[in-house]
């Protein structure tokens, strides 16, 4: 009830100068007026929290700490109280008519002369109060401060640059605030419409909120709890609500820091990478929050692309933030932040791979691909990146796989270099000439089936101090075998049978000379350009990318230990047009295994020809 005659004020100069940039230029989407003002009613309880502890005589002392909010579509309005600290006809006045305490001075201040229609920028000035005038055709707040003495107040505006303020009884502690809407933002007077934005921004504020008499925010923001005082169901039910899942995570981590920033940190990792499954290109699905406020459910920049798959919320109340809360001006400590985060997730599965290696391998299974683009392109993780990468090899059981680190243990004194193969499966690079002089040598070889790992391979070059090199490259230099096979075509005779080799393939080869990988293969095609390998060229020629129909250059290596090279060598003399086609087909098959072969049209003519000497 209206007990006295109310008194116009007039705005200060620069409030009136706020109310227009807030309205018209500040906030990208209207929808925010409602987390600014959940967020002034979830303060002013925090406020009230801490003043009982001190006050003894409480205004209202029976008012529940929550905030209430009403809709009205037949009237179209929307109520948001609370029942926390109020204020006084003086607070009325200072709060929001004037730059005494506010915020707006600073506010202002940092726009800078002729900035006044710039969002981005920083502090938290307290000012959301006026984003209500985006869709307000008027605004009402009734408030009532904690102390007992002070009567209840109404303050009035429709932000046109005059406000209100009577007395009012009647009022419990606290602010209401009743919003009549605009006619193009009655939306806002809809039930269903103010749930959604609250389940959006406010959903872990940490005073219960009731919208037309039912409770909002049932999770709790369990990344500010200490760990131990949450179950493992708790973790799974916040897990599903926050990402939407139905499923249970496969992983989970939950960190706090306090330097170099204070951060509360929750991550899932999913039981599925859908990428994998074929969907499309995950986007970041780690929302980041301010003192439990949402400030983006999908901040790009707030951890490196390769990390899309987590799911979870990062807290921290270093932020400054842009006025409107929206976006972030600070760069420098979004960077700070995903440093932080990102370190801490490796050291996570570090520790996951050490203590649970069968739970961090089901984990590699489905995101390893993700760690291994991370290692390619993410320099500043790359050394911790590339200790979690995973691998089987010559010396690993089928479907046991093995790290770099482990690998290195096992290298003999004179090794000075990694070797690995890439390959569709084990299988294929078993069976193929590849790998022989290798395992004669007693020489781990990692398999790689991805076909990103060759790309991989290329990019992290370096481990522990030895080179990354594939094993069927050029520059490969093998030892001479321990114990070498007898029976070999003489050092003369095999001199005159590359030679001959040379001249009958002609261009198709740079170079033929004996190999000292080959141990029962007849012979073997090495890819002598450095820069293109044969799965670059398929993946250039694929992507239409220029240069990719540029001829392969080829060196081909013969085993003289062979009955096949034996063979030809008697042929090319006594039958030199039948060894000529001998040595093409050999020629031929070297380049299948190699996955150099791209027209087998000749291949096959020539083999019938072949056939129909026999």
């Amino acid at each position: 009830m209206t007990t006295t005659t109310p008194q116009k004020f007039e705005f200060q100069a620069e409030i009136a100068q706020l109310l227009d940039i807030v309205t018209h230029s500040l906030y990208t989407e209207k929808e925010i007026f409602i987390r600014e003002l959940v967020s002034n009613a979830a303060d002013a309880l925090e406020k009230l929290r801490h003043t009982q502890l001190t006050e003894k005589e409480i205004f209202d002392d029976q008012a529940g700490l929550e905030i209430n909010l009403t809709t009205d579509d037949k009237a179209k309005t929307i109520t948001i109280q609370d029942f926390g600290i109020g204020m006084t006809r003086a607070e009325l006045v200072e709060n929001l008519g004037t730059i005494a305490h506010s915020g707006s001075k600073a506010f202002l201040k940092a726009l800078g002369a002729g900035e006044q229609k710039n969002a981005s920028l920083i502090g938290q000035f307290g000012v959301g109060f006026y984003s209500a005038f985006m869709v307000a055709k008027s605004v009402k707040v009734y408030a009532h401060s904690w102390r007992t003495a002070e009567p209840g107040h109404l303050w009035l505006s429709d932000g046109s640059g005059s406000y209100e303020i009577e007395e009012a009884g009647d009022q419990r502690r606290g602010c209401k605030i009743v919003i009549e809407l605009k006619d193009d933002c009655t939306e806002f007077a809809s039930d269903g419409r103010i749930k959604e934005i609250l389940e959006r921004y406010s959903a872990f504020v940490s005073f219960p909120i009731s919208l037309n008499g039912k409770r909002i925010n049932t999770v709790q923001a369990l990344w500010l709890r200490g760990k131990n005082e949450i179950k493992e169901e708790e973790y799974t039910e916040f897990y599903k609500f926050q990402a939407h899942a139905y499923e249970d995570p496969s992983l989970r981590l939950h960190f706090s820091a306090d330097a170099p920033l204070a951060i509360n940190a929750l991550l899932f990792v999913p039981q599925e990478n859908t990428e994998k499954l074929g969907l499309s290109r995950l986007e970041p699905a780690v929302s980041l929050y301010c003192r439990r406020v949402l400030i983006d459910a999908a901040p790009k920049d707030l951890l490196p692309d390769w990390l899309r798959f987590l799911k979870g919320v990062v807290d921290s109340e270093d932020l400054p933030l842009n006025i409107s809360r929206e976006t972030m001006q600070d760069k420098a400590l979004i960077e700070k932040l995903n440093r932080v985060i990102t370190k801490r997730f490796l050291k996570f599965l570090d520790e996951e791979a050490a203590a649970r290696p069968d739970s961090y391998l089901k984990f590699y299974a489905n995101f390893g691909l993700f760690l291994k683009e991370g290692a390619a392109l993410d320099f500043a993780h790359k050394d911790q990146l590339v200790k979690l990468l995973r691998f089987e090899s010559s010396l690993t059981d089928k479907t046991k796989s093995t790290s770099l680190a482990d690998y290195v243990t096992r290298m003999g004194s004179e090794q000075k270099e990694i070797y690995y193969l890439t390959g569709a499966n084990r299988t294929t690079i078993e069976s193929g000439p590849y790998l022989e002089g290798f395992k004669a040598r007693n020489l781990e070889v990692l398999f790689c089936y991805e076909p990103v790992d060759e790309y991989v391979m290329n990019n992290v070059r370096m481990f522990d101090g030895r080179r990354l090199i594939a094993a069927d490259h050029a520059d490969v230099k093998l030892t001479n075998l321990p114990q070498p096979p007898e029976g070999a075509l003489s050092t003369d005779d095999t001199k005159t049978l590359t030679t001959w080799l040379k001249e009958a393939l002609g261009d198709r080869v740079a170079e033929v000379k004996a190999s000292e990988r080959l141990v029962d293969s007849p012979a073997l095609a090495i890819n002598a350009d450095k820069f293109m390998s044969a799965h670059m060229r398929r993946m250039m020629k694929a992507m239409d990318k220029e240069g990719a129909d540029t001829p392969i250059k080829i060196n081909l290596e013969i085993n003289p230990r062979s009955a096949v090279m034996k063979r030809l060598f008697e042929t090319h003399t006594a039958a030199p047009d039948r060894a000529k086609l001998v040595a093409e087909q050999i020629l031929d098959n070297a380049l299948i295994s190699a996955g150099l072969l791209e027209d087998p049209t000749k291949m096959v003519a020539r083999l019938y020809k072949l056939l129909e000497s026999v």
